[in-house]
């Protein structure tokens, strides 16, 4: 595809930058626009998937068709369904009426199916048939119905990943991963930067009717350097910010490191073991969590056993405390007590504290039962406890507590539903 061409679509879309790996993901869209084969879009968030969805569309027969852009991880897992493919009237409680899905209305058109990854399973094989067949049957329906749309799908998660863990059909990936497009993040986009940061600070000082903002030499540099983990989304917000607050016009890169988020160095997401350094799996709060609670789990439960052991069948055996000392030195490095074995006296007696009364002083070990009342260790416990606390701390808003709690909207509504959580 010549130059000129790329150009032209670049204006036409807005579409800033000169990189190569741009330039190519916009001649594959261009190319496989006129056709009516499913699009796979991948990238990272906020680097600017839904502009090549836009130019598949504009640039199909199917262009004076209707063209729906739909957020599958922002639609409840409940109503999802509904809204994409209709129900009937009285199909489930609420259901006053009969609903078009968006395939129906769309019939001819553009459907572009943002963040595929987050699609129920169930919601999945329904989009199967409609790619395969292009049937679909409305909630509540047993009426097979047919429509002719095209679907453009785009993800910011590993699909690969999600298809070896179950959380994502092998059959769909396959089959919307006809023609894929990859959309290159920011950081690897190099002199792009620069230009994006001059298109924004003008579009900003028009917007404000204030002066373009400005960078010295070296702020510049310091913006080349930074890798924008929030891609183009994240580079506008900053330059918004700045347009707005910074009286003086040129930014040095002082300045300019006021607005830039601190970064980990070497990595942007942490590494839970060594041996995982180098894998593709990428750990958030919660997963950390999880684990320190089945250490917890599973170091109590040895602990029990231990104590059981000692108490039952062995209570002098000086090498069965030595195999399980490790217990001791964890306790002691929680607590800040150091542990010392003593030698093995001839009866075995439970620490009694000085406030209880002397009566328990000479009580054996027998005498006391083993079974005592422990914290819950419970996963769901613990997940409702958070979800409790992050509605708390944001007014009952999801939308912001599932942000902090790192999972999306759909799946709070959904821990909601399965706690039987009142907001």
């Amino acid at each position: 595809m010549r130059n000129i061409d790329i150009q032209s679509i670049k204006q036409r879309f807005g579409i800033i930058g000169n990189s190569p790996l741009l330039n190519y993901a916009i001649q594959v869209a261009v190319q496989v626009a006129p056709t009516d084969m499913t699009v796979l879009i991948t990238g990272e968030s906020g680097s600017g998937k839904e502009s090549f969805s836009k130019i598949i569309h504009q640039l199909s027969p199917r262009k004076h068709g209707q063209f729906i852009a739909i957020n599958c991880g922002a639609i409840p897992e409940g109503t999802i369904d509904s809204e994409l493919f209709g129900h009937e009237k009285g199909s489930f409680t609420g259901a006053t009426e009969t609903r078009k899905g968006y395939f129906e209305v769309t019939d001819g058109g553009t459907i572009f199916l943002d963040e595929i990854g987050e699609m129920p399973l169930g919601t999945q094989a329904r989009l199967l048939r409609v790619l395969e067949n292009g049937e679909f049957i409305k909630v509540g329906s047993s009426k097979v119905q047919k429509t002719d749309v095209r679907v453009v799908a785009a993800t910011n998660v590993n699909l690969v990943n999600a298809v070896e863990k179950g959380r994502f059909r092998e059959d769909l990936y396959y089959r919307l991963n006809t023609v894929p497009i990859s959309v290159p993040p920011l950081r690897e986009r190099d002199d792009d930067i620069y230009l994006l940061f001059r298109k924004f600070a003008s579009d900003f000082s028009e917007k404000y009717k204030v002066k373009p903002i400005t960078l010295t030499p070296d702020a510049v540099q310091q913006l080349l350097r930074f890798r924008f983990p929030g891609n183009i989304r994240q580079l506008k917000n900053i330059v918004e910010q700045i347009s707005v607050l910074e009286y003086d016009r040129e930014v040095d890169a002082e300045k300019l490191r006021q607005y830039l988020p601190q970064e980990v160095p070497g990595s942007n997401l942490p590494a839970l073991l060594a041996k995982e350094a180098n894998s593709d799996q990428t750990f958030s709060e919660r997963d950390l969590l999880y684990k320190v609670l089945f250490d917890m789990r599973r170091d109590v439960s040895e602990l029990k056993q231990l104590v059981f052991d000692m108490l039952t069948h062995r209570p002098n055996d000086e090498d069965l405390l030595k195999e399980h000392s490790h217990l001791f030195e964890n306790i002691e490095q929680a607590n800040g007590h150091s542990y010392h074995p003593q030698e093995p006296q001839d009866n075995f007696y439970l620490p009694i504290k000085q406030s209880q009364p002397d009566e328990y002083e000479d009580q054996r070990v027998e005498d006391i039962p083993h079974e005592t009342e422990e914290e819950s260790l419970s996963l769901e416990d613990k997940e409702k406890e958070l979800i409790l606390k992050a509605l708390k701390k944001h007014n009952n808003k999801r939308k912001y507590a599932a942000q902090d709690l790192g999972i999306s909207e759909r799946t709070l509504y959904r821990k909601l539903k399965q706690y039987d959580i009142e907001e």
